[in-house]
């Protein structure tokens, strides 16, 4: 387990490096909060886990930074908390290549990523840039529905 945590910890080291990122104790924790659930995780969840080392700007910066470096995306849940998942390898600064459908839970509100359905390409009109494209699906998680 510890050395399972140490190459976690080591490929969270390169991710933060590739991207020109200071690696600091709370970056890393903030990478290790937000990969330790198969769900994307909100800004007041992580507050929760992390509060008591992390204040809220430092959060708030630490994740605004993580999103423009194409470390992580945003997705919005049913209530319109913002949440974030890991980006996949292929996303940079430039441009997020997470273009997938998000899963949420009508109960729990939990989102997953639904990698393997990919979006199809959307064509828009002459001098029209697209920045996101956005398709949820609502159902229930495997957890809500072994509970009804």
């Amino acid at each position: 387990m510890a050395s399972e945590r140490t190459e976690k910890e080591q490929h969270f080291i390169k991710l933060l490096k590739q991207n020109a990122l200071k690696v600091t104790p709370h970056r890393l924790r903030v990478l290790q909060e937000i990969t330790h659930k198969d769900a994307a995780i909100s800004q007041p969840d992580l507050e929760k886990i992390v509060g008591k080392d992390i204040d809220r700007v430092t959060l708030y910066r630490i994740l605004s930074s993580f999103e423009d470096k194409g470390i992580v995306h945003k997705i919005f849940d049913l209530n319109g908390t913002a949440t974030y998942a890991i980006c996949s390898a292929e996303c940079s600064a430039d441009h997020h290549h997470d273009q997938h459908v998000h899963f949420i839970c009508s109960v729990c509100n939990s989102v997953f990523c639904l990698q393997e359905i990919s979006l199809p390409k959307i064509p828009v009109p002459p001098n029209f840039t697209l920045h996101s494209i956005a398709l949820n699906a609502v159902g229930l998680c495997d957890s809500c529905q072994k509970e009804a």
